[in-house]
């Protein structure tokens, strides 16, 4: 079955330029809003991910989607590598990573760049680990972009990624999807300014392939050693492979 595309508007366009423009147009509201939907259960979250990376002892790591850098920051406090380059097709939600790095004297060890998850700018088996929070539901083309990341790995180098998944438990599953269609977008509609970036989040977290359909297309795209790990009762999900 082919892949449900959603796209963030209804306007004509690539999925990966709407993103960015949708992401442009939150950048300067997106932390806040993060901590305040989630009632900050996210940092929980991207701290479990990083982890999953401590007994491998990165040296060279890249952060995909990369955001406004709160992964590589974190990446850096936990596990001190030599270098993290994040990477981003939002230039609005790269400037406010590059501040908060300066904020934190992070300068010499994170490197920001723009760029395409699905054409990464690096030579082949360049990174020791890839991290990924929140950002593989919005490839336009995910097994492109699992292929590219894994193409630029070393051999043996890590693959974590965070992402929304489905909780499966009574009630619990009914009120998070309740929240997240409904009370979450009138929420981020309200203080974001645009009007469609969380009703999209919803949208693209119901078309995502979770659980065992995702590893499904980490082993077809090159991957072992997969595995899945629910959060929170299922609310996210950390994935972990290696190449």
């Amino acid at each position: 079955m082919a892949e449900k595309v959603v796209k963030p508007y209804a306007a004509e366009g690539s999925k990966k330029k709407q993103v960015a423009t949708m992401f442009n147009n939150i950048a300067k509201r997106y932390d806040l809003l993060n901590r305040m939907l989630s009632l900050g259960i996210d940092r929980i979250w991207r701290k479990k991910a990083i982890e999953m990376l401590r007994a491998d002892q990165p040296q060279f790591i890249l952060d995909v989607a990369t955001g406004t850098a709160d992964v590589a920051i974190e990446t850096a406090r936990r596990l001190q590598p030599k270098k993290i380059i994040g990477l981003d097709i939002s230039a609005e939600m790269l400037n406010v990573g590059r501040k908060k790095i300066s904020d934190r004297q992070l300068a010499q060890i994170i490197e920001l760049q723009e760029g395409d998850s699905e054409n990464l700018p690096f030579e082949d088996n360049t990174f020791d680990a890839i991290t990924v929070a929140f950002g593989v539901r919005n490839f336009e083309n995910l097994a492109a972009g699992l292929s590219e990341m894994n193409r630029v790995l070393k051999t043996g180098g890590k693959l974590v990624v965070l992402e929304f998944s489905q909780p499966r438990v009574f009630p619990f599953r009914q009120l998070f999807q309740f929240y997240f269609r409904y009370i979450l977008p009138l929420i981020g509609r309200w203080t974001s300014r645009d009007a469609r970036a969380y009703s999209y989040l919803y949208e693209s977290v119901q078309a995502f392939p979770e659980g065992e359909q995702f590893l499904n297309i980490l082993h077809k795209t090159g991957y072992k050693s997969y595995q899945c790990k629910p959060l929170t009762l299922g609310i996210c999900s950390i994935y972990s492979a290696e190449k």
